[in-house]
């Protein structure tokens, strides 16, 4: 037996009407609001890398860092924003003062940075150093060095908070 195509059709709408009709305005208005809530919140704080390679010095600063390019030196290798730019080893048996592949570096990362409109932060570059606090004042120095030949003038070091106790 053969329905008619108006009977089909019945057959469709009822089939249709049994589905659940999703409220998308409602979905919208929350992920708006989860969206600005995330927004508003993400720039409180400068979030340096988190890596367990290098423990950090303490200290009792209250002093709030701002945001910086972010070097990380380990007893292996030095890092700069994630990426390895050298080997420590290799460091510390060259004769040099200053890093060549680091300084390559900070060179590129100094010309990705956003230059405020205020004329004395074009002169200043700030960075910030996060270095295991077992690493030699050797290898320190020689960072720091380089740093200043790559113009970054305004040297911050990162430091675990000591606990108040």
């Amino acid at each position: 037996m053969h329905d008619s195509p108006l009977e089909k059709r019945a057959q469709r709408r009822q089939r249709n009407k049994t589905m659940v009709d999703l409220n998308l305005v409602s979905l919208i208005d929350i992920f708006t609001i989860l969206i600005f809530f995330l927004l508003a919140n993400a720039s409180d704080v400068e979030i340096l890398p988190n890596t367990k390679a290098v423990k950090l010095p303490e200290s009792t600063s209250e002093k709030v860092p701002k945001e910086t390019v972010v070097i990380v030196v380990n007893d292996e290798d030095i890092f700069v924003q994630g990426r390895k730019v050298a080997s420590v080893a290799d460091v510390l048996n060259s004769g040099l003062e200053v890093i060549e592949s680091l300084q390559t570096e900070l060179a590129y990362q100094s010309g990705r940075t956003v230059i405020d409109k205020d004329a004395k932060d074009k002169a200043n570059k700030d960075i910030t150093i996060m270095g295991d606090k077992e690493i030699p004042y050797k290898l320190l120095r020689k960072v720091m060095v380089t740093c200043a030949h790559a113009n970054y003038s305004s040297i911050a070091f990162a430091v675990m908070k000591k606990e108040k106790g």
